[in-house]
């Protein structure tokens, strides 16, 4: 923390422009060191939030690295709540590059992945809900994704920790005091009322946990496979819901060997969909092989995209498919309706019985828009909008929660059989300390090491 640390935040590559953030004690006598005025001008002598024309120079010489306009900011006004100094130079690999490395000549040392956003969070900038909403922003595929991160990065989610935390304190204090300060004569809760308050709390956070299942599709994608016998269109499907050629596309069965994985957006639903080879017994090694990979991506999915030739008749390859995906959640495609139609559309119909069965001709785009809106309807009720609650997305915010619900329990049972104060404080202690390590007031260092590694440098 006592060190001054410099990255390039910009992406790599060719851009209009790239910048180099400086933070620390020493960053804006650092960049002084390097940064040439028209007018002579010294950035220790200007004021805070401004941003001013010059030259980058190599460390101890004039010599022009890149023209550049440098913006200081000094804290505890900054992201960082340190000293901050960027330098916006010329986009390109090169210049940057060349930029930061005269940064760091001058003294600063190269940042950490996530190292900026790690002191925000070290010097009470932001919590670690708000620190890890940065990276689902930076990550977001959808637009609804983005949302829901930006209303934790404004506290909506920790806000509603802090609440329940808060209840939780209370509750605690009030046991304890009644327990050593007898003498003052403090109000017991009463056994009845104690629970009450208690099961009031975890109503709160069993809703939290409920928001989670659809939290972990916002923000990592619905995990789709499209599985069907090989031709029967799997590839076409991906390719019109990408909106371009991702995959091959042939007459030939066998075309696809190995799984095909893209995210898209349908209807605001991020989906991270999976084309697999096609299912069926072959003697091809490499086809085989693909094969496999199919059926493990069906036993990992969230939903099933079972795509049928309909101008067909079942054969022993289809039938074999639907016997592994019937116990799972699917959307049943009835493809190429364009022709003539030979498929037993009843056996089907009994078959997927609690199951959507959509005619569609992935050639025409008949039915797509039928498809898009039945995913849709299945996971968010028809209904994409997060703006009515707060929803947990991070399994680690998950798994205390479940922690926090599991000693609230504990405590709850203790009282219904007797136990003493001193036992059912300690259960909800417990509690209040799981609450903790979402927003990070009790979480071990080595979890906030493993929370920013996860980010980029320059973040």
């Amino acid at each position: 923390m006592n060190d001054t640390i410099a990255a390039i935040s910009t992406a790599p590559g060719i851009g209009g422009i790239g910048i180099i953030r400086v933070s620390g004690k020493d960053a804006v006598t650092i960049v002084d060191k390097i940064f040439k005025s028209p007018k002579g001008k010294k950035l220790s002598n200007v004021k805070s939030h401004t941003i001013h024309y010059g030259h980058i120079v190599k460390v101890g010489t004039s010599q022009n690295i890149d023209e550049v306009l440098v913006s200081v900011m000094r804290e505890p006004h900054t992201f960082t709540k340190e000293d901050i100094v960027e330098i916006n130079c010329h986009g390109g690999i090169v210049s940057t590059r060349n930029v930061l490395e005269q940064v760091l000549n001058a003294g600063a040392r190269l940042a950490d992945p996530g190292e900026f956003t790690k002191r925000a969070f070290l010097n009470g900038r932001i919590d670690l809900v708000q620190a890890e909403a940065i990276i689902d922003i930076i990550n977001s595929k959808t637009n609804i994704g983005l949302e829901s991160a930006m209303d934790q990065l404004d506290g909506s989610l920790s806000g509603k920790i802090f609440d329940i935390r808060k209840k939780l304190i209370n509750i605690a204090a009030h046991l304890q005091a009644a327990v050593d300060f007898p003498e003052d004569d403090i109000d017991e809760l009463s056994e009845d009322k104690l629970i009450e308050s208690l099961n009031l709390v975890l109503q709160e956070i069993n809703h939290l946990i409920e928001t989670a299942d659809m939290g972990k599709i916002i923000r990592e994608g619905l995990s789709t496979v499209i599985v069907g016998k090989p031709n029967a269109g799997k590839s076409s499907l991906l390719n019109a819901l990408v909106r371009e050629n991702r995959a091959i596309v042939t007459e030939i069965p066998g075309t696809t060997r190995d799984v095909i994985e893209e995210y898209i957006n349908i209807k605001g639903v991020p989906l991270k969909v999976v084309d697999t080879a096609g299912i069926r017994e072959t003697d091809d090694i490499v086809e085989r092989i693909g094969v496999e990979k199919s059926k493990e991506f069906i036993n990992k999915a969230d939903l099933i995209i079972l795509i049928l030739d309909g101008s067909e008749e079942l054969n022993e390859n289809d039938k074999n498919i639907i016997k592994l995906v019937l116990d799972k959640k699917v959307i049943v495609l009835i493809n190429k309706v364009d022709l003539e139609t030979k498929i037993e559309y009843n056996y089907i119909q009994d078959l997927f019985k609690e199951h959507p069965i959509i005619n569609i001709s992935v050639k025409t785009g008949t039915g797509l828009e039928d498809l898009e809106n039945t995913i849709k309807d299945m996971f968010f009720g028809g209904k994409i909008s997060i703006k009515e609650d707060v929803i947990v997305t991070n399994v680690r915010h998950k798994d205390s929660l479940i922690k926090a619900r599991q000693s609230l329990n504990e405590a709850i049972n203790a009282i219904e059989i007797g136990m003493p104060v001193d036992m059912v404080s300690i259960d909800i202690k417990n509690a209040i300390e799981s609450l903790g390590e979402i927003v990070g007031l009790t979480v071990s260092e080595e979890i906030v090491d493993q929370i920013f590694r996860e980010f980029c440098l320059g973040k």
